[in-house]
């Protein structure tokens, strides 16, 4: 314990009288509390206290130090106090980093709940693929695809990530729906240049791997550009889950191979761990984890 914490027993300890009550206040036992007083009298060679079996009474230098000790516990009870009441608050900046396609994903709904519920809130959205050190650069949220063992961060399940196979009414029209994954090879394929070997697209269906080699007129390594040219009837693209929910719903886009699976990848929901998140970072996180749940 450092000496501030002794100071604030012994400002405890002579307003409650006696030991056993102060110990019961600080949830101590009356033997630790004793240690804590006869380490801070050793600390400064001085004699603090008059102690007998009746009663407890300051020497000169205990009266002395007594105001220091309980302006001492005033200013810490204030300190607590303006810190409850800034982690209770609803206003203030958040900041959210999370990868480029997710973040434009949500980000319209964010604007909504901000402007019609909580317009003091301040949302920085960093749209990054790159790794981001959340306590060193002073971000409050991050949504990542794997969690390091750092004890510095606390991650929640957010959603499982799954691409699926796709392409616009258009396209389909005029050069047919493939059946089988290895029909993709006669089809132009979108590509995604941010994967390594995105030449190569793989099914799974009993068990069994499936590797098809496709091809196709355009690649890019950001998927809103790949759906853009799946909606322009470009060709056929592998596009994540939560990008497709209204084009599949409208029918902009058609989903193909339903019976063949593809990887899946898990996101997570992390922050620093810092004991209880403040309310105005609730608040923000709340929205990640009802947009990443709900039927959209």
């Amino acid at each position: 314990m450092s000496e501030l914490d002794d100071l604030a027993a012994f400002a405890t300890l002579i307003q409650a009288g006696s030991f056993i009550r102060a110990a019961g206040q600080l949830g101590w036992s009356k033997g630790q509390l004793s240690k804590r007083i006869s380490a801070l009298e050793a600390g400064h060679g001085v004699q603090l206290l008059h102690r007998s079996t009746r009663r407890l009474s300051l020497t000169a230098a205990g009266a002395a130090l007594l105001p220091e000790a309980q302006a001492l516990v005033a200013q810490m009870t204030r300190a607590r106090q303006a810190l409850a009441l800034l982690k209770d608050e609803l206003a203030g900046p958040v900041r959210v980093t999370v990868p480029v396609s997710l973040g434009e994903a949500f980000f319209e709904g964010l604007l909504k709940m901000l402007a019609g519920d909580y317009p003091q809130l301040t949302v920085e959205l960093d749209l990054s693929n790159s790794y981001r050190d959340l306590a060193g650069e002073g971000f409050d949220l991050a949504i990542r695809e794997t969690v390091a063992n750092d004890e510095r961060l606390v991650a929640r399940p957010l959603l499982t990530m799954q691409e699926i196979t796709c392409a616009s009414p258009t396209y389909l029209a005029v050069h047919g729906v493939p059946r089988a994954p290895q029909d993709l090879v006669e089809h132009a394929c979108l590509l995604n240049s941010h994967y390594g070997g995105g030449e190569e697209w793989r099914y799974h269906q009993r068990h069994e791997l499936i590797r098809v080699a496709v091809a196709g007129p355009f690649a890019s390594n950001h998927y809103s550009l790949l759906k853009k040219a799946a909606l322009a009837g470009a060709g056929i693209a592998r596009l994540p889950s939560y990008l497709l929910h209204a084009e599949l719903r409208e029918g902009r886009l058609v989903g193909l191979l339903g019976e063949y699976e593809t990887a899946s990848t898990a996101l997570y929901l992390v922050h620093p761990y810092q004991g209880g998140m403040p309310r105005r970072v609730q608040v923000v996180a709340d929205y990640l984890m009802a947009w990443a749940t709900r039927d959209r």
